[in-house]
């Protein structure tokens, strides 16, 4: 069998015939296929020269396949390369992930219409009639990719801002000729970076979550589906019968879609939520400036580890933080009425008790791929008083029904606070008391609107009269 010379080159060329070496092939990537080396600086040559073969190979491929993704896939103009972020999530998660079985794809029809009828009598929000789909973790991906998109490239924007920034700073002033207009290929660059960043956290999310609803925002729309092999893995190791688990599972999912497809302005307030908080990043460019001054050039990976250490990871504001509060506040309430409606639902299951506490942990602490997702852009998507707020939606539904409890979602302005969470018992009455406060402003108003103060004078402008002393 025919070996391939030393080099490793099919075709057989060696160094004297090909005379393109690594460095020369990596800024070819970078600069064009008419850039000559040659025609660096001396110091820059030198010391580009004087890295190891092996590191200078690896740093050659590597750059290549990152330049070329640049070249052919960023044909838009935006802050993330998408399709470097959809191939690198693909390859976190292709190798793991098969298609679910026919008899698994029944047994999750058969548990969502089960689940549907249990919920019918824990909530009075209804079905929309569909059956929880089967997702694979591409799937997942898919159906959630335009929510991704809204989500992350307000975040993008900055953090290929500040990269581009600051790449420009370090370039020699002996290579700025050369270069030309360097915007767009430090922006090709910061893009394809966090792309390459994102794509690798939510192919690790893909690996993790259970359904669309599974981090507490509409990420696939108002239908209800789970990836089957991440429900899977999530069953092993906790000694509860498949079959209670999946159920489980698809009574959350169902219960979260319910409440998205009932209350109409929820989804939009969330999203629109967390689009507003990403827009008003700002990043601490002398952070990054310095950062970037240290990164080893034999290594083009350092700028992906920083983007991972939460190097870009955007300073908060005191409007983000009062925004953030909110957030978690919706999110808490979210997530609260979730874990009661489905506590009711569930109360047959052997292992409802144990499953309810699993998930609780499971929201709180998040995983390893939301962390990196929220390292990279900034922010946790976790309910932090999620044990709190299920306490009031069990106290308003002792108080008032199913019915009355679920009317609170009728508008955001009856929404329960951060008040409301410390004191679930206090609810009812701060309600009224504003209610009572507002009919009363409302009275007052409408008496002045229609003359009714008029006949009371200022007190000090009475009659001459009056004011005369008896003596007189």
């Amino acid at each position: 069998m025919a070996q391939n010379p030393p080099n490793n080159r099919p075709d057989g060329d060696d160094e004297e015939n090909n005379p393109q070496d690594p460095m020369s092939a990596m800024f070819s990537q970078l600069f064009g296929n008419g850039f000559d080396p040659n025609d660096l600086p001396p110091q820059l040559r030198e010391a580009m020269g004087s890295q190891d073969p092996a590191a200078m190979q690896q740093m050659m491929q590597q750059a290549q396949a990152m330049m070329s993704a640049m070249m052919q896939n960023n044909s838009s103009d935006g802050p993330v390369n998408w399709k470097l972020a959809s191939d690198t999530a693909l390859q976190a998660y292709a190798g793991e992930d098969p298609k679910p079985s026919e008899s698994r794809q029944g047994a999750i029809v058969d548990a969502s219409y089960l689940a549907d009828l249990w919920l019918n009598n824990a909530t009075v929000f209804e079905s929309n009639g569909e059956a929880t789909e089967v997702w694979t973790r591409k799937r997942w991906y898919d159906k959630t990719l335009s929510v991704w998109k809204k989500v992350t490239e307000p975040v993008a924007e900055s953090v290929t801002r500040a990269i581009t920034s600051a790449m420009k700073d370090q370039i020699p002033e002996e290579m700025k000729g050369m270069l030309g207009n360097s915007d767009a290929m430090f922006h090709n660059l910061g893009s394809s970076m966090f792309g390459m960043q994102l794509g690798t956290a939510l192919g690790g999310l893909a690996k993790d979550v259970l359904g669309g609803t599974d981090i507490g925002l509409p990420l696939a729309g108002t239908t209800p589906g789970l990836v089957s092999t991440n429900v899977a893995n999530f069953g092993e190791g906790l000694e509860i019968p498949e079959q209670e688990v999946l159920l489980y599972v698809i009574l959350r999912e169902n219960a979260h879609t319910r409440l998205f497809n009932r209350v109409p302005w929820l989804s939009s307030k969330l999203i629109g939520a967390v689009e507003s908080y990403s827009r008003g990043i700002h990043i601490d460019m002398s952070r990054v400036e310095e950062a970037v001054r240290g990164i080893d050039p034999s290594n083009p990976e350092n700028l992906q580890e920083l983007l991972g250490e939460g190097l870009f990871t955007p300073q908060r504001t005191g409007e983000q933080e009062k925004a953030l509060e909110n957030l978690e506040l919706t999110l808490a309430l979210i997530e609260g009425w979730v874990d009661h409606v489905v506590s009711l639902a569930a109360a047959n299951l052997p292992f409802a008790a144990h499953l309810r506490e699993t998930m609780r942990r499971r929201r709180a602490s998040g995983g390893p791929a939301e962390s990196a997702f929220a390292s990279l852009v900034g922010l946790e998507l976790r309910p932090r008083k999620l044990r709190e707020a299920a306490a009031l939606w069990e106290h308003l539904h002792e108080e008032r029904g199913t019915e009355g409890r679920d009317a609170i979602w009728d508008h955001p302005d009856l929404m329960p606070t951060a008040e409301d969470l410390s004191d679930p018992a206090g609810f009812t009455k701060r309600r009224e008391s504003a209610a009572s406060e507002y009919d009363e402003f409302d009275a007052a108003l409408g008496k002045l609107l229609d003359g009714g103060f008029d006949d009371v004078a200022p007190e000090g402008d009475k009659p001459d009269e009056e004011n005369e002393d008896p003596k007189n």
